[in-house]
């Protein structure tokens, strides 16, 4: 029998941008790679912290995303938070370009996958957290959390 696919494959997820942002919509986009990148990214080895994108001469670029050199690389290894463009259609990136315009916008980095055997980054365009949004968003969590154990220890007996 052949093997479903169950979907794209999540590489790296940046968990903190939720934490950190309201994320108000959500844009699939390609990455331009070198050889050796993608063979590392494949063995899991990129991480989204501290990355974001940003739009300049009409073109998207992710920047201060981290790649570990391939082993195997040698000589063809280039540098590690390189930054690298994005691929988009043109009237998605004027309109990220005019949305980021806005005072608090910036475009995040939130999952790296393959999709299709190609390498997708999820960007989303993110409006920052105060503090006290944080701690709201928290204190839900842990309401949420503390109904769904009594509801378990309740159905125990």
């Amino acid at each position: 029998m052949a093997k479903q696919d169950e979907g794209p494959k999540v590489l790296a997820q940046n968990k903190k941008a939720t934490h950190d942002y309201f994320i108000e919509d959500t844009y699939e986009a390609g990455i331009v790679l070198t050889g050796t990148e993608i063979k590392s990214i494949r063995q899991g080895k990129a991480n989204l912290q501290d990355s974001f994108a940003r739009i300049s001469n009409g073109e998207a670029w992710l920047v201060n995303m981290h790649v570990s050199p391939f082993e195997q690389g040698n000589r063809f290894n280039v540098d590690p938070t390189r930054t690298r463009k994005l691929l988009l259609h043109k009237a998605e990136i004027m309109k990220l370009l005019g949305q980021t315009k806005e005072k608090g916008y910036s475009l995040i980095p939130l999952k790296l996958y393959i999709k299709n055997g190609f390498c997708k980054v999820l960007i989303g365009l993110a409006k920052g957290k105060k503090k006290y949004d944080k701690r709201e968003a928290m204190a839900k969590r842990d309401a949420q959390r503390e109904m769904e154990r009594a509801l378990r220890e309740r159905q125990k007996y």
